[in-house]
């Protein structure tokens, strides 16, 4: 699995009751948590402006990057740069989700699509 963090920023605090893990500190930013069907992907895409860190929250995920192709376990996680060629798929029997944070400036218009299976490419 590919484990980058952003630029090393992912900062983890311990304290008395467990601990959390910090993505992300006063820097513009969107977070979305997406859900794919069993047997759905999304297009394969980049984006110009915005890097985007998924996190797995489920199994049965796909993350294709660069033409790497990896099974994530869920907690993994992946930084995908501007420019790198992404796709997100859902191999198991039921949905799957990740946690997407996109850092920069974030607008559905940069998205570019290569190869979609819903006719949008």
């Amino acid at each position: 699995m590919l484990e980058i963090d952003r630029l090393g920023a992912v900062v983890r605090d311990e304290r008395p009751w467990g601990a959390f893990e910090r993505f992300t500190l006063n820097e513009p930013s969107t977070v979305k948590i997406i859900t794919v069907r069993p047997g759905q992907k999304l297009s394969l895409q980049r984006h110009e402006h915005r890097d985007e860190l998924w996190v797995a929250l489920d199994p049965g995920l796909v993350f294709e990057i660069d033409g790497e192709v990896t099974r994530p376990d869920v907690g993994d996680r992946v930084l995908i740069r501007a420019r790198q060629l992404h796709r997100l798929s859902c191999e198991g029997e039921a949905p799957a989700r990740i946690l997407e944070i996109a850092f920069g400036h974030f607008d559905e218009e940069d998205i570019e699509r290569l190869e979609d299976a819903y006719g949008r490419a």
